[in-house]
């Protein structure tokens, strides 16, 4: 079985964040297997323990879960929200620290996201 890690995502460089912006981002829990890449069957499990939070200047703005939706479809469900935010393949991503990941936001933009933290959970 999986454990379940810390993953924190930061605004990578775009074209009105050249440098990036490590105030705008998320705090995810999830399961990662070996490989660092989401575990859909250790989610399955424990679906409880999958968090997510939405942070704009360092400031929470959202908390919520990490689900798997249908098609094997990685979302970020924040209350609250209109919509959610999709892990764009986030089912072959891997969540190790330098690695870029996207999520398409509810207005339909495709954001990039360096991984800065991605450690496990004590238990």
């Amino acid at each position: 079985m999986a454990d379940f890690y810390h993953v924190r995502l930061e605004m990578a460089r775009a074209p009105d964040a050249p440098t990036g912006d490590p105030g705008d981002g998320y705090d995810i829990v999830a399961p990662l297997d070996a490989n660092g890449r989401l575990d859909a069957d250790a989610w399955r499990a424990e679906p409880e323990r999958a968090y997510a939070r939405r942070f704009s200047d360092g400031v929470t703005e959202a908390k919520g879960r990490l689900r798997l939706g249908q098609g094997g479809q990685w979302i970020v469900d924040l209350p609250g929200e209109a919509e959610d935010a999709v892990g764009y393949r986030f089912g072959d991503e891997r969540f190790v620290v330098g690695e870029y990941v996207s999520l398409t936001l509810p207005s339909g933009e495709q954001t990039t996201y360096q991984v800065v933290i991605s450690k496990p959970l004590e238990a």
